[in-house]
């Protein structure tokens, strides 16, 4: 299926290009999210009408997400779980648990821009976490896991 992209999607393309997607990928995740259209007449004429007005609204939000960056760059979310002597956590720390961390700070992200490349926090110590803002912003924070003995 041909769409034409309206904003800019990682490994497929920046805003106004048209490109050809499967078919599923475009019906059950780039339509409903509004990150697409079909490539239709009518859609291509439509967008060239609206490109100026989404453009800007695209610089907007990315100017937005790099002023956050600039915030959080830096930071360190400290978090207390329960530990073994040893140092292992009875559980694990996740992604959620960090966006909710720095939503106590008053920064909102949600738990899918956190990326765990090693996946979930098992021990206790100090690690580094990226928080993908926007497709052109990532930025790395620091996570502290405190453990709390019973």
């Amino acid at each position: 299926m041909q769409i034409i992209l309206l904003d800019k999607v990682v490994n497929l393309g920046n805003l106004g290009e048209i490109v050809r997607v499967k078919d599923g990928y475009a019906r059950n995740f780039l339509i409903p999210s509004g990150r697409a259209r079909r490539a239709t007449a009518a859609a291509k004429l439509e967008f060239e009408a609206r490109r100026a007005e989404l453009e800007k609204a695209a610089a907007a939000k990315l100017a937005e997400c790099r002023t956050m960056g600039e915030k959080l760059a830096g930071t360190t979310v400290k978090l207390t779980q329960k530990a073994g002597v040893d140092g292992r956590l009875f559980g694990s720390v996740t992604n959620a648990d960090i966006a909710e961390e720095l939503s106590k700070t008053g920064v909102k992200v949600s738990k899918s821009q956190i990326r765990m490349p090693a996946g979930p926090i098992k021990t206790v110590g100090d690690s580094t976490v990226s928080v993908a803002l926007h497709t052109d912003v990532v930025v790395d924070i620091g996570v502290s896991v405190y453990g709390e003995t019973t």
